[in-house]
């Protein structure tokens, strides 16, 4: 499996043949402005909530590529009235597809179109395949929740928002690490304006203080697992 930064929460996975998206914001994103959204490949468009800097350019991507809508289930309506294909999913449900086993987990953020309107429940996902899992977190703040993980699937990495103010820091981050008991953490949604910027050492040491790895990507830069 690998996996691609493409700034903030966006990410491009590789896996069994196809191409996966995350939350695709990159034509609004400065620091990804050596991205060219026409070019991506898609089979899978995943989304965790429906706020625009997770949004921003799927409609353009799903021209391009045909690609299929994974998302809650209002968000894949939302999508689905502009005539997109869909699969709607919800927490705790899980679905095979044809890269893996995909399960739709519990986030702790809110979650509304730019318009204002409403855009289900935040989530996050949990990639289960032939190549390794993965846990994305979504926008989320540390939750209980968490801990259920790791009883049901054994993580080979997980994706933590480390930004701070809109979502977890890294301090929470790495509590939720032990919470999933995955010490090889990718770290997203930071860096991309004045809100989430972090000092990059300081957030290092905090996960090295405690054995476990914190990986922080260039954008286009890729990790295999």
């Amino acid at each position: 499996m690998k996996i691609t930064f493409l700034g903030h929460a966006c990410l491009a996975i590789e896996v069994a043949g196809k191409n996966i998206l995350v939350d695709p914001f990159i034509t609004g994103n400065e620091l990804a402005k050596n991205i060219d959204v026409h070019t991506l490949k898609a089979d899978y468009v995943l989304i965790t909530h429906a706020h625009q800097d997770h949004i921003l350019d799927v409609e353009t991507i799903v021209k391009n590529t045909g690609a299929t809508i994974v998302s809650n289930y209002e968000i894949v309506m939302h999508y689905g009235a502009k005539n997109f294909k869909g699969h709607p999913m919800n927490h705790g449900g899980a679905w095979q597809f044809d890269f893996g086993k995909v399960t739709y987990t519990h986030a702790v953020h809110t979650s509304s179109f730019p318009d204002g309107s409403y855009g289900g429940n935040p989530g996050g996902f949990i990639i289960e395949t032939t190549e390794g899992n993965i846990y994305i977190a979504g926008d989320t703040a540390l939750t209980m929740d968490m801990k259920l993980i790791p009883l049901q699937t054994k993580l080979d990495l997980a994706v933590l928002p480390i930004g701070d103010n809109f979502t977890m820091g890294t301090d929470a981050a790495a509590l939720a690490s032990d919470f999933v008991q995955c010490n090889k953490v990718l770290g997203y949604h930071f860096d991309t304006f004045g809100y989430i910027e972090i000092d990059h050492d300081k957030a290092k040491k905090v996960f090295a203080d405690k054995d476990k790895e914190l990986i922080l990507l260039e954008i286009g830069s890729s990790i295999s697992i």
